[in-house]
C-alpha cells in the first residue's frame, strides 16, 4: 500500500464512522488534493464535509479551530506546511492553548496536516521541516509518519484524539509502498500516540529518525551491517510527545547514539533527544552523541547545493562508524 492510498483510507473511514469530522483545504475537493491524498472524498460526502477554500491559510485554519470549538472535527490540510505560516496564530494561539485557558472546559479537536520538510528543487520558501517549531508548544500532538502502518493508524489516532494535532507527511513519501498486515488494514486499527517504533534492532549503535529519514536510517543500517557494526533503528513516529523511554532504553543497550533529521540542527528534534540522553543515560555513553541534520542555511535551489544540504544515507554511516571509533579513512588503510 502507498502511504498516499494508506492516509485516503484512514481519512474516508473516519469521515465514515464519524459525522463530525469534515475535511477542508486548497484544492482538496474539485481538484481530489494537490497530492491525490482527498481522492474520491468529495463525490463520497459532498461539499458540506469536504470544503475547497480560497488561498487564504489564516482564514481557513480560524474557520477549522471554531468549528472544533463546537465540537466538529476538522481536518485542515496545508498544501505545504511551510504555508502555515500564515496560520501559526490559529494553531498556537487559539488551538493549542485553548483547552489550558478554559480549565478543560474548551477541546479542540482539529487535525493539520500536509507535506512537512524538503522536496525536490522546490527552493527554501518550500523546503523547511518545522517539527521543532511545532513541537515546541505545549497542548500540541506533533506527528510524523514514515510507512503505510504509520500514516494509516497515526492518521486515525490524530482524528479521533480531543486535543490538536499537527501530521507532518513528507511529499517524497507518498508515493512509496510499503507492505502492510491485515491487521493494518482493518478499520479499527490505531496506532498510540507517544510510542516509537524499533524499526531494527541491533546492540552496537542507536539511531533515531523520523519520517523520510527512518528510511536513509535503515539504509545505512544496512551498509553498516556488512562491516560488523548492528545499528538498532527508532522510528520516532510521534515528536510531541516523545517516546524518551524508548529512545534511552536503546541507548542503555548499545551506548551510542546518532541522532537523524532532515531540518535545520540548531535547536532541533535531534538536540531535544541529545538531551534528554544526557540527562537520563549519560553514564551509559561509550562515545559522543553525533548529531546529523540539514545545512544550517535556507534550502538552496540547485539540485547539486540541494544535496548537499540534507542528510544522505553515507553521512549516518560515517557518523554511526565515528561513534564506534570506525573512522573511514582508517577503515581504508586496514
Amino acid at each position: 500500500m502507498t502511504v498516499r492510498d494508506a492516509l485516503n483510507s484512514a481519512i474516508d473511514e473516519e469521515m465514515s464512522a464519524d459525522p463530525k469530522v469534515f475535511l477542508m483545504g486548497e484544492e482538496v475537493g474539485e481538484y481530489q488534493g494537490a497530492y491525490k491524498i482527498t481522492k474520491g472524498l468529495l463525490e463520497k460526502y459532498g461539499p458540506d464535509r469536504v470544503l475547497d477554500t480560497p488561498i487564504t491559510e489564516a482564514g481557513f485554519t480560524g474557520i477549522g479551530v471554531g468549528a472544533a470549538y463546537h465540537g466538529l472535527k476538522p481536518i485542515v490540510e496545508f498544501m505545504t506546511f511551510n504555508f502555515s505560516m500564515q496560520a501559526i496564530d490559529h494553531i498556537i494561539n487559539s488551538a493549542a492553548k485553548s483547552n489550558y485557558m478554559s480549565a478543560g472546559q474548551i477541546s479542540v479537536p482539529i487535525v493539520f496536516r500536509g507535506p512537512n520538510g524538503a522536496a525536490a528543487g522546490v527552493g527554501a520558501q518550500h523546503s523547511q521541516c518545522y517539527a521543532p517549531w511545532f513541537a515546541s508548544c505545549p497542548g500540541l500532538k506533533v506527528l510524523a509518519p514514515y510507512s503505510s502502518e504509520d500514516a494509516r493508524g497515526l492518521m486515525k489516532a490524530a482524528i479521533r484524539d480531543p486535543d490538536p494535532v499537527v501530521f507532518l507527511e513528507n511529499e517524497l513519501l507518498y508515493g512509496e509502498s510499503f507492505p502492510v498486515s491485515a491487521e493494518v488494514l482493518d478499520s479499527s486499527f490505531c496506532l498510540p500516540i507517544g510510542k516509537a517504533k524499533i524499526e531494527r534492532e541491533g546492540k552496537d549503535v542507536t539511531i533515531t529518525a523520523f519520517s523520510k529519514m527512518v528510511g536513509y536510517a535503515l539504509k545505512a543500517a544496512e551498509i553498516l551491517s556488512k562491516e560488523g557494526i548492528s545499528a538498532e533503528v527508532i522510528n520516532l513516529r510521534s515528536i510531541r510527545p516523545l517516546d524518551r523511554a524508548t529512545i534511552n532504553n536503546s541507548v542503555r543497550k548499545t551506548n551510542r547514539l546518532v541522532t537523524v533529521e532532515e531540518g535545520f540542527p540548531q535547536h532541533g528534534i535531534g538536540a531535544e533527544i541529545c538531551a534528554s540522553v544526557v540527562e537520563d543515560s549519560f553514564e551509559y555513553l561509550d562515545a559522543a552523541i553525533e548529531r546529523i541534520a540539514g545545512a544550517d542555511v535556507p534550502m538552496p535551489y540547485a539540485a547539486n547545493l540541494e544535496r548537499l544540504a540534507v542528510p544522505q544515507v553515507e553521512d549516518i554511516v560515517r557518523a554511526a562508524k565515528r561513534t564506534c571509533y570506525r573512522s573511514s579513512s582508517l577503515a581504508a588503510t586496514a
